[in-house]
């Protein structure tokens, strides 16, 4: 079996795409998996393909005594193409199973994306303990291998090493970015080639780089992270893996591949609503006020703040809900989310909703719907739903269980349809390791959090079928949740709680290799209450000046966008230069972020005054009419200005250039602007936006 699909380059010629299989007597194996005019990143005819251990027999792609059938092939929605090789195993009789490897195709894009579903076709009840989705002989030694580290306000923290050595990326904490964000990408010295791939699950997650026997090559395997996992199928039942997804690209730039996910999530993947699709900007009181200072009356004039400013959502945070208490902390109480605090808020939500629905916006409403807190009601009123590990608690409500999944849907349809929230922050501060082993939940010991995570995702679905119309925001501690799984599922992610300029440049240079940039929120130098060494912004210093407040809103540009300051008591001038940012980006820079494919002008800043200390991205439309180029000089460079060449242009077409605070209007060719570039001339802390757009 194989196929080639042709793709137009992300920087240059039409570009084709083949992973081809064969279904020979000798088992199911990898024949090709490479961009046209590269040499194969699989070794022919080697390669497990998947890998199944079940009752403590490990099955390969390869494994003697396997059937192998034909391949089915199914055209699905979009131009999409799913095929299925059905296996049969049965040497020596048990255990007896089905395993369906399965691959999705993408029209006119280099991504595939592979998994394994396994059926227990015996009498008797089978244990599975290892699925994997990812199987892959890879040929060549002098191998880049790049990933991403993750912790709280740590998030997307970009590793670069030689592949000389077997490793292993993953996680065991219950979230998939807990440790290390679920994606990985692959450089080939020899010829650039670039191989990516992403583990779509919200869960624990493997990639293993095996080496093989021939020192020149590495087992490639992963998806579903084995340690602690084990699945009982009874007869006739079937446990399927979560995909993984592969994207190709070349020139030894991680780009081509990121622009290719970003396409196929744009046109397959990503939820859509009208609210969603218009990336509003958003105001949210979190950092000013925290849970301990907002009410009523604080959000009510904030919210008249924030629609004068054009904001087009107001987010009620943590702290609605729980006790009539002044002091009830939002952490003790998650979970009683049939309670609003009506010491806090006594009008009720649905007159807020109403406050701000008059002021032409939308409103927002945060729930970790996840989470029991300590003291939550609900966690001693329904012993049914917590999750517990070897009899004591994890924190959670355990969605694989269907009184928990129901309970948790009619909390959700409530804040729609009663409170009258347009737009659900869903949270989850937690690691729930590797989740729950009660018996008595419709799960086994062994598969608690695959089961949660499977219950959270199809909740998931059901509330978006049941509000259309619904934003769901993905947050989870900031970005330790982020995954190709829960953004098919999620309109947006929250990358990250801190927000300095530095670091929501390294955010957004590591979390658009996986995701589309119009599917990433982050705020703008949020105002914290209490101390953080590097959240230090006073919309109120007098040292403050236009250019820096302008330079820490963009930064928050570069995908959906939002504020979290106290909006009541600024300076004049402030207020209307963050009115003029907000339309900045509501007419000049989001089209582009919303349709436009990213490209990386200069390395990556990091936290802490690392890394790059010029930034320039540029956002360019598929059909070369239009480009964004937004630079940002961060604090640190010693470099008053820097050239910075464009990508993806026309050589010969003639484009007009607009410098946006320059006021300058320029003449250029493809060539010259490819090869030459702008030269920007910024203090310190400065920014501009420059257009371009063929004539």
């Amino acid at each position: 079996m194989s196929s080639t699909r042709t793709t137009e380059g992300c920087r240059g010629p039409a570009r084709s795409m083949t992973y081809a299989l064969s279904t020979a007597t000798h088992g199911l194996l990898t024949q090709r998996l490479a961009l046209d005019g590269q040499q194969s990143w699989t070794v022919e005819g080697r390669g497990p393909v998947f890998t199944v251990i079940a009752d403590g027999v490990t099955i390969t792609g390869d494994a003697p005594g396997l059937e192998v059938g034909e391949p089915e092939v199914t055209p699905a929605a979009g131009g999409v193409v799913d095929e299925r090789i059905s296996c049969r195993w049965a040497a020596g009789g048990s255990p007896d199973l089905a395993i369906d490897w399965h691959v999705r195709r993408y029209p006119d894009l280099p991504v595939v994306e592979t998994w394994t579903s396994v059926t227990n076709c015996g009498a008797q009840p089978v244990t599975v303990e290892r699925i994997d989705s990812l199987g892959l002989a890879l040929a060549g030694s002098d191998l880049d291998l790049l990933s991403h580290t993750s912790g709280w306000g740590l998030e997307f923290d970009g590793v670069r090493e030689k592949l000389a050595d077997s490793r292993t990326l993953g996680t065991l904490r219950g979230r998939s970015s807990a440790d290390q964000h679920p994606w990985f990408g692959l450089v080939r010295a020899v010829d650039g080639a670039v191989l990516c791939g992403g583990v779509a699950w919200s869960g624990n997650w493997v990639v293993r780089f095996e080496q093989a026997e021939d020192p020149a090559s590495f087992v490639l395997t992963g998806g579903l992270h084995d340690t602690g996992f084990a699945t009982a199928l009874d007869a006739g039942l079937t446990v399927t893996a979560p995909p993984v997804v592969l994207a190709l690209g070349y020139g030894g730039d991680l780009d081509t591949a990121s622009i290719a996910l970003a396409r196929a999530a744009r046109a397959h993947w990503m939820p859509r609503s009208a609210l969603a699709d218009r990336l509003p900007v958003e105001w949210n009181h979190w950092w000013t006020y925290e849970d301990h200072s907002i009410d009523e009356a604080v959000f009510t004039a904030n919210a008249d703040a924030a629609a004068e400013l054009g904001a087009e959502v107001c987010t009620l945070d943590a702290g609605w809900f729980g006790p009539a208490e002044a002091t009830s902390q939002w952490t003790d109480v998650r979970g009683d989310w049939d309670r609003v605090n009506t010491v806090r808020f006594p009008s009720g939500l649905r007159s807020l909703a109403d406050h701000v629905h008059k002021r032409g916006m939308s409103f927002g409403l945060w729930c970790e719907i996840e989470a029991l807190g300590p003291k939550a009601a609900v966690a001693t009123r329904r012993a049914d739903l917590p999750a517990l590990r070897d009899g004591e608690p994890l924190g959670y409500a355990c969605l694989g269980n269907p009184a928990a999944w129901d309970w948790a849907h009619e909390t959700l349809d409530r804040l729609v349809r009663v409170h009258g929230a347009d737009w659900i922050k869903l949270d989850f501060n937690l690691d729930p390791g590797l989740g729950c082993n009660r018996t008595d939940h419709g799960h086994g010991a062994g598969d608690g959090l695959f089961a949660h995570y499977t219950g959270y995702y199809r909740l998931l679905d059901v509330v978006r079928a049941d509000h259309p119309d619904l934003v769901l925001e993905n947050c989870s501690s900031g970005g330790l949740r982020i995954d190709l799984g829960i953004l098919r599922r999620t309109h947006l992610t929250f990358l990250s709680d801190p927000d300095w300029p530095e670091h929501g440049l390294q955010l957004l240079w590591g979390a658009s290799l996986m995701v589309a940039p119009n599917q990433l929120l982050h705020w703008g130098f949020s105002e914290w209450y209490g101390d953080h060494r590097h959240q230090t912004f006073d919309p109120r210093d007098p040292a403050l000046a236009p250019h820096q407040l302008d330079y820490y809103r963009r930064i928050a540009m570069l995908g959906g966008t939002g504020l979290s300051i106290g909006l009541v008591d600024l300076p004049d001038w402030v207020r209307e230069r963050l009115r003029a940012s907000v339309r900045t980006y509501q007419d000049l820079v989001r089209p582009y972020v919303h349709t436009a494919d990213l490209h990386r002008l200069t390395a990556s800043p990091r936290r802490f005054g690392e890394g790059e200390r010029w930034a320039a991205v540029q956002y360019a439309m598929p059909d070369d009419s239009a480009h964004l180029v937004l630079a940002f000089r961060l604090s640190g460079s010693g470099e008053p200005s820097r050239a910075v060449r464009l990508h993806a242009l026309d050589p010969v077409q003639a484009y007009d250039v607009h410098w946006h605070d320059a006021d300058r209007h320029d003449v250029r060719t493809g060539e010259d602007l490819m090869a030459v570039g702008l030269e920007f001339a910024l203090p310190v802390e400065g920014s501009e936006l420059v257009e371009i757009r063929r004539r």
